[in-house]
């Protein structure tokens, strides 16, 4: 097979829907509490970690920026949990993924850039690649499953990709 190039659209909630839930930062509702000193975002991702006496666990990920053009040589998955990750900077980040299934399918991959305003959460098995900073290297809180099971599965590309913007 000849190179494959993975051309990256603007990160939306409908063209995400089959992969997870997009939290856009800029346009979520908060209710005031706390005397008007804050504002609460409340139940913004529908977490999926119970699955096989899994429970919620919170982390914290640096990542190293990145220029494209980049080569993807691998993806994987989480058949026992979603996954979320919030940045912590508002700076634009790469999302690779492909359908939740047993097995990839390395033509229905996509992949998207998000505004630098954008949280994103997999659904329970869906492929993707580990997430990519631009610019700056970027960190991000992650509610992911711990628990009893194994919870990555991880695949080589039978092609690597090459992501452009």
């Amino acid at each position: 097979m000849g190179e494959r190039i993975l051309q990256l659209q603007p990160l939306t909630a409908d063209a995400f829907a089959p992969f997870g839930t997009v939290v856009d930062l800029a346009k979520i509702e908060a209710v005031s509490i706390n005397e008007g000193y804050t504002l609460k975002f409340a139940n913004l991702f529908p977490l999926d970690c119970t699955h096989e006496g899994g429970r919620v666990a919170v982390h914290f990920y640096r990542s190293t920026a990145r220029t494209p053009p980049l080569k993807l040589r691998g993806m994987e998955r989480h058949p026992l949990g979603s996954q979320a990750f919030w940045p912590l900077h508002q700076r634009p980040y790469v999302v690779v993924v492909a359908p939740p299934s047993e097995e990839i399918d390395e033509s229905a991959i996509k992949g998207f850039i998000t505004s630098g305003q954008q949280a994103i959460q997999y659904h329970r098995g869906t492929w993707h690649h580990y997430q990519i900073s631009l610019d700056e290297d970027s960190e991000f809180i992650v509610l992911d499953r711990a628990g009893p099971g194994n919870n990555c599965d991880e695949v080589e590309l039978s092609n690597p990709l090459t992501i452009v913007l």
